[in-house]
């Protein structure tokens, strides 16, 4: 290919078929709008190709520069340490290779009217017809160890609440943060509104968005008088493809700074005093291209909370058992 220029699509990666096929949907629709630059795909864990696979054809196909992409809708652990530092570390080992590092998708607009209409389709297939002032809107977050990017989902939330004239607004997460789908739904379930549709902010299925469906669906069949409705996940709803296109014209331009002023890596954000200033070094190398066969994967049964390092302040994100 004639532009030296490259596209790298930097995945999350799970052990779910489902999920990584949900992905590579995506990484398909990226070489449909970006004609005219090489693109490759590959996950930071659990599924293969890993990163620094696609990032090598590459290279061998002869990009000089290569942006790379996180497929993420907040800026937590990954975002924020794992991803850039897979970057940085395949970087210092090609000289001559120019390695940008693009945006997480964030909050935006268009992911918003994204969620409306998944929101507003989950209501159309409903067998019954309530007011939206009758319904309380369950918003449910992936959830992380990073205060800021469990914020986003309140915003969202927010902002999903009063746009579209929703009674309530509640969020809970599906790992890691509180509270989780089961605890927030015992929660809703007491404030008295007569339907609950419950929101998955995710990209891509896989086993905690089914996890998500589970909770509350035990949340209704032991709450028989709220209806109880699941709306879709993001996926590949148009105007998510849009924004990720957006993110890669920010990075072409060099408008790809992140948004730093929340960054527990940066400031003193309370309750996370000590990440301050700790070293961008990767967690992920024991579950590298493990595959959605999980040979060779362990099963932790808990999140990680504990740190890799003497004196190294960061800490997983989830439960890699759950992925």
């Amino acid at each position: 290919m004639e532009n030296s220029t490259a596209i790298m699509i930097c995945g999350h990666g799970s052990r779910d078929q489902s999920a990584v096929d949900e992905f590579n949907s995506l990484a398909a629709h990226f070489r449909d709008r970006l004609p005219n630059y090489d693109v490759e795909s590959g996950f930071l864990e659990f599924a293969t190709p890993v990163i620094s696979e696609g990032l090598d054809k590459l290279r061998d196909r002869g990009a000089k520069k290569i942006i790379c992409i996180p497929s993420m809708l907040f800026a937590a652990g990954h975002v924020k340490n794992d991803l850039p530092s897979e970057v940085n570390n395949y970087g210092a080992a090609n000289d001559g290779l120019e390695m940008v590092f693009g945006g997480e998708l964030a909050i935006d607009p268009k992911l918003l009217e994204a969620a409306k209409q998944r929101i507003e389709e989950c209501e159309a297939a409903a067998e019954t017809t309530v007011a939206r002032e009758d319904t309380l809107l369950m918003v449910v977050g992936r959830g992380t160890n990073d205060s800021d990017a469990n914020s986003n989902v309140s915003k969202v939330a927010r902002m999903l609440w009063e746009g579209m004239g929703f009674g309530w607004a509640e969020v809970s997460y599906s790992g890691v943060a509180y509270p989780l789908v089961d605890a927030g739904m015992e929660r809703a379930m007491k404030l008295g509104y007569k339907r609950i549709i419950v929101f998955p902010y995710f990209l891509f299925t896989g086993i905690l968005v089914r996890r998500i469906y589970a909770w509350a669906d035990e949340a209704a069949a032991a709450n028989p008088d709220v209806e109880v409705l699941n709306a879709g996940y993001l996926n590949d709803h148009p105007l998510v493809i849009d924004t990720f296109i957006e993110r890669v014209g920010q990075a072409l331009e060099g408008d790809n700074a992140m948004n730093c002023l929340l960054c527990k890596y940066r400031d003193q954000i309370i309750g996370y005093e000590g990440d301050v200033g700790t070293a961008q070094v990767g967690h992920h190398h024991h579950v590298q291209g493990v595959g959605t066969d999980g040979h060779g994967a362990h099963d932790h049964g808990v999140h990680h909370g504990h740190h890799h390092h003497p004196g190294h302040g960061h800490s997983h994100d989830h439960d890699h058992s759950k992925d």
